[in-house]
């Protein structure tokens, strides 16, 4: 799959790969030249071409489709993965996939959302959109990992949970709800990573941490652009404008103290190179958890209160929030 701004790269890639299959036993100063200039036009004009996408650029690159899925992270980053599934309530969602798995020999907890390859991936997968128990399997995996002290990590990839009528129907609002309540006092590191799509109340549901995380080329937002035209021009033909509005790149999140941290993707896009973009995120990862396991369960569980009570704020609180401000009232009995 190529994206439009991906053309003029794919042009001199194909000029690239045809001087190459010209080699002989012995080439050429020539050749060998036209060769390095060539590669380095290449890695210039991708470097000019990320840095000056548009936010709806930077949305369609989050979505492309040979972009690393959770699994893939799991396949480059963990060993001995071992799946876990089912939230003892429903059944089975495989929008979204967990399990434990050592990193760097560190034993954690990796929950995120999954979409397909193919059509029938596709379709079994829910194109990545959680239903309840999807979310009830999350928080069912974070309780565990709380229970035998492992850091969590969650990988956050979704156009948003699933908005059909079975899925409201079982609790979609109360399930993604319970797990933002209950993140906030996970007595564990918990970090969060937005690795292409982070769309609305879907990605909260697993997005509740110690730190939070974007890849380079990835957006966060409450809504996706194509919704945000169709609600405010009945159609989607404004997409583009409603992406600028939206200010939903990790550059945006980030100079809005959104976000703690940007992780670098490699030269251009993480679908180019699945290791190196895992490498780069397993060392911020490893980074962030070695610090967070420095700090005593109530240490960490004040800040991240702290640091999600102090977003949108326009004035300093006239008391520092607790964990009890997050419970939900006690209903009075009549």
């Amino acid at each position: 799959m190529l994206l439009e701004f991906e053309k003029p790269i794919a042009e001199l890639e194909q000029k690239l790969a045809l001087v190459k299959e010209g080699l002989v036993d012995k080439p050429s100063e020539e050749i060998v030249e036209a060769i390095t200039t060539l590669e380095e036009k290449i890695r210039l004009l991708q470097a000019d071409t990320l840095r000056h996408l548009t936010r709806w650029q930077k949305v369609q690159l989050a979505r492309h489709a040979d972009r690393p899925y959770t699994l893939d992270y799991v396949e480059h980053m963990l060993e001995d993965f071992i799946a876990l599934g089912g939230d003892r309530c429903a059944g089975e969602d495989h929008a979204v996939v967990g399990g434990l798995g050592r990193l760097d020999g560190r034993t954690i907890m990796l929950i995120g959302h999954q979409k397909g390859r193919n059509t029938r991936e596709r379709q079994k997968r829910n194109f990545a959109m959680a239903n309840p128990e999807g979310y009830r399997k999350a928080l069912r995996l974070m309780r565990l990992a709380e229970k035998f002290n492992k850091p969590i990590l969650t990988l956050i990839d979704t156009p948003g949970a699933y908005p059909g009528i079975e899925s409201e129907q079982r609790g979609q609002a109360h399930a993604i709800a319970s797990n933002i309540q209950a993140m906030f006092g996970l007595r564990v590191p918990v970090v969060c990573v937005v690795i292409g799509e982070g769309a609305s109340g879907g990605a909260l549901g697993i997005g509740v941490g110690d730190r939070v995380l974007m890849l380079e080329h990835t957006w966060y937002s409450v809504i996706s652009p194509e919704s945000c035209s169709s609600i405010l021009w009945k159609n989607w033909h404004h997409k583009e404008q409603a992406a600028e509005m939206l200010k939903l790149t990790a550059q945006d999140m980030k100079s809005q103290g959104l976000i703690d941290e940007i992780v670098p993707e490699p030269l251009g896009g993480a679908h180019k190179d699945y290791k190196e973009a895992a490498r780069l995120l397993k060392a911020r990862v490893h980074a962030h958890v070695t610090k967070l396991e420095s700090l005593s369960p109530s240490e960490r569980i004040q800040q991240r209160v702290d640091k999600f009570c102090a977003m949108g704020a326009t004035s300093s609180p006239s008391r520092e929030a607790t964990l009890e401000d997050l419970q939900p009232p006690s209903k009075s009995v009549l």
